[in-house]
């Protein structure tokens, strides 16, 4: 047998607790908000450095670099950012390359040219002054519908639902959310559910609360793997848990193939510690960033130098370098040059040699910041 979730209209398949669903409470009145923003106040996260803030400036570069990203590796690079551009107009007027150089190791480069672009655009459009409601902050440069719910809700306390990877999590084992996440239709489905549980009183405090605290939720209760359930503040009213099985929400089908790819970097470097470095094409891999010249092989490399520096090329170890669904493996191919020789014409494209002190302030894909910083270290 399977039963229909109220919330979702999609079919639940019955797990060996199913007659444990009778007389669970319902989760579309004020109970299932009431109890995350209770639970935020006094269990959740309040000293991460982008709370207890209503400046969207702030809230949406926490959202931006949080994306993809975990809340330890963010942190030290959110206050770097506030550091050097204080303000939504500090960062428009800075130059490309050093919010990429600001970026670099965070990965996901798009999203640091979407956010200077998104800083010129409020600026520019907007007179310096973030858009008030979510339908308007969606019309800005990479911001998607959850980021701007999310600062929509913080800031401006708009009635408005987010659903990051935390939030999908929760609400679909709180309702038995069946639906198969990898279709837009079902992802709509789960906005519509997500939009039915929010608060409907007392919106200035309840939402940024609210917002939160399901966010926490996800993020340290109701884990992947290994929920802690006990600890749960809607335990209570959970359809999963109740089921028997909240780890089989939610549903996602469809997964992405892992690939892989090789790539040689030719390394030239003089006795001073510069290094030629090029700008890699957008988009593309490292779209944007500075990098040793890229070569789909060895042999594609020799090619590109004259004969008598070929001899002189000492390898690299090479190693893979991970991406979200691509691994690289990169093999650098070092070439020291005289400055006499470095003046010549011998080094493919349209490159630039940079001293230590120059490129430690580019956007520089993480490898090759590390191959660099180990050589001066």
């Amino acid at each position: 047998m399977a039963r229909v979730s109220t919330l979702s209209g999609t079919r639940v398949p019955a797990g060996p607790r199913e007659n444990a669903v009778v007389g669970i409470p319902s989760l579309a009145g004020a109970s299932f908000s009431n109890r995350i923003v209770r639970w935020q106040e006094s269990h959740g996260r309040n000293s991460l450095p982008w709370q207890n803030t209503r400046d969207p400036y702030r809230v949406w570069l926490s959202e931006i670099m949080l994306q993809q990203t975990q809340v330890a590796t963010v942190l030290d690079y959110y206050t770097r950012f506030l550091q050097r551009f204080p303000a939504v107009a500090d960062l428009a007027a800075a130059e490309p390359d050093e919010v990429l150089g600001l970026w670099s190791g965070l990965g996901y480069y798009s999203r640091a040219r979407n956010l200077h672009r998104c800083a010129q655009d409020v600026v520019r459009l907007h007179g310096g002054e973030f858009p008030r409601t979510a339908a308007l902050l969606q019309t800005l440069p990479g911001i998607g519908p959850s980021t701007a719910a999310a600062i929509a809700s913080f800031c401006f306390s708009e009635r408005v639902a987010i659903l990051d990877g935390n939030v999908k999590r929760v609400l679909t084992r709180v309702t038995a959310f069946a639906g198969d996440l990898s279709s837009s239709a079902q992802e709509r489905a789960l906005w519509e559910v997500a939009t039915s549980l929010l608060p409907r009183r007392n919106l200035a405090e309840a939402m940024p609360r609210y917002t939160q605290g399901v966010m926490d939720l996800g993020a340290t209760i109701c884990t992947t793997r290994q929920p802690s359930c006990l600890l749960c503040p809607v335990q209570g009213m959970c359809r999963g848990l109740a089921g028997g099985a909240p780890e089989i929400y939610p549903v996602k089908t469809r997964k992405l193939k892992r690939s892989a790819q090789s790539l040689s970097l030719l390394w030239a470097e003089k006795a001073d510690g510069s290094v030629w470095l090029e700008r890699r094409p957008s988009p593309g891999i490292w779209g944007g960033l500075y990098c040793f010249p890229v070569f789909s092989s060895e042999d594609a490399l020799l090619d590109m130098l004259p004969m008598p520096w070929r001899a002189r090329l000492t390898a690299v170890q090479p190693f893979v370098h991970v991406l979200t669904h691509k691994d690289l493996r990169l093999s650098p191919m070092v070439l020291a040059l005289s400055a006499r020789e470095a003046k010549s014409k011998g080094l493919p494209g349209e490159g630039a040699w940079f001293s230590p002190a120059e490129w430690q302030g580019l956007g520089l894909p993480a490898p090759i910041r590390r191959l660099l910083e180990q050589r001066l270290g």
